[in-house]
């Protein structure tokens, strides 16, 4: 056996409620003023929501307007007082108190992202990572992407029945590539062993949940190649009791998510989260970038997998290096070395490009939303413009 293993959580962890919030703000701000600049951080404990940071941005949002955006977050998120969970077992809205620390932010940043040439400079210095992975349909390593489709099933179904489950989950799945080589060359053998854990109301003894919620993993669309359900290693709330939740009994803290918001822990990550930040933060914007090019480089067929490296500084808009490292696994005789220079020089990577490109600047219910991002992982949704596949004509040219 070689063992590979990723977790994701629902959007009603407290750590992605948090991120939901933050990104409801950066919505709601860029919707009224595509050029505001927000970083807002957004720290969930007990019955208090507690939201501070930076905007600079031509809305007139009083403290009331950002207590409702909240609010409205987390009833979208399925913290709507439901009657099956007591006060003291769930978060319930109508018990919230929220605080408002919202500042304006530095002019001495200001000055180097919006420049009198029109071109967006870096909102500030840091490292990013794209990855790509032949190993699933969406080019995402297996692990994370069968553990996001177990916790879709489970989050949804909770949604649809709060007379039986709560809204915060993990899943957790590990992948069996059989040996070191199968690993490194994308080839997994099955899934090993799942982990779901779900909260349930009182009334429900832990045989039903668990019944309930082996049917939920077996519908949920896992590839039977992989999935077998009688081999398979399955734990289903394997303390045997989970019935209070949500921040009541966890706090919960904007960019603490970072794996499972990324590749699950396949590859690197950057130094900083996405969930809070406007499309400046080249946090956000470069990780899209690093992504969309890593997925067009193995979608291009000139390797198995891909990771993709970025860095900025701080009011400087071209990136002050970029990477391609295939890992070994390149499927012609184009190098790393050849994919860097090509990169670099086909692709700006300015965080206005980035943000023109992807159309970070105008989020909406029909393109996409940041508070769906942050629901559902900052890659590997087909919908997210960054998801694209419009380059790989383009690199198919160097073979």
């Amino acid at each position: 056996m070689y063992l590979f293993t990723s977790e994701v959580v629902s959007p009603g962890h407290p750590d992605k409620c948090a991120d939901i919030i933050a990104d409801s703000i950066v919505d709601a701000i860029l919707i009224q003023d595509p050029n505001g600049r927000v970083a807002s951080e957004v720290f969930v404990a007990g019955k208090h929501i507690v939201v501070g940071g930076e905007v600079n941005a031509k809305v007139n949002f009083t403290h009331q307007d950002y207590r409702n955006i909240v609010k409205k977050a987390l009833a979208k998120i399925g913290y709507n007082d439901n009657p099956y969970f007591t006060h003291e077992q769930c978060l319930h809205p109508s018990d919230l108190e929220v605080d408002v620390f919202l500042n304006q932010q530095s002019p001495d940043i200001n000055q180097g992202v919006d420049q009198a040439s029109g071109e967006i400079g870096a909102g500030d210095q840091g490292i990013m990572f794209g990855f790509a992975s032949c190993e699933c349909e969406n080019l995402m390593p297996a692990a994370i992407s069968y553990a996001r489709m177990l916790c879709d099933r489970v989050y949804e179904y909770a949604l649809a029945h709060p007379d039986e489950f709560g809204v915060d989950i993990k899943t957790q799945v590990t992948i069996d590539y059989g040996d070191k080589s199968g690993f490194e060359n994308c080839e997994p053998k099955k899934i090993h062993t799942i982990v779901v854990s779900v909260p349930s109301v009182e009334s429900m003894s832990i045989d039903e949940v668990r019944v309930k919620v082996k049917k939920l993993i077996d519908s949920s669309g896992l590839p039977s190649a992989l999935y077998s359900p009688d081999d398979t290693i399955i734990y289903i709330n394997p303390t045997g009791r989970y019935v209070n939740h949500s921040s009541l009994h966890d706090s919960g803290l904007t960019g603490r998510k970072l794996i499972v918001d990324s590749f699950g822990g396949y590859s690197p990550i950057g130094g900083g989260a996405q969930s809070s930040k406007d499309y400046t933060k080249v946090d956000r914007s470069g990780l899209y970038a690093a992504r969309y090019i890593a997925k067009n480089i193995v979608a291009a067929g000139l390797a198995k997998k891909c990771i993709v490296q970025l860095s900025y500084a701080i009011g400087m808009a071209k990136p002050t290096s970029v990477s391609v490292d295939c890992m070994g696994t390149n499927l012609t005789n184009v190098s790393d070395d050849k994919l860097s220079d090509f990169v670099l020089e086909k692709f700006p990577l300015t965080p206005r490009w980035i943000t023109q490109k992807f159309g970070l600047d105008k989020p909406s219910a029909q393109s996409f939303l940041y508070a769906d991002v942050a629901a559902k992982g900052q890659v590997g949704v087909s919908y997210y413009p960054w998801e694209q596949l419009d380059s790989v004509d383009l690199f198919k040219s160097l073979k």
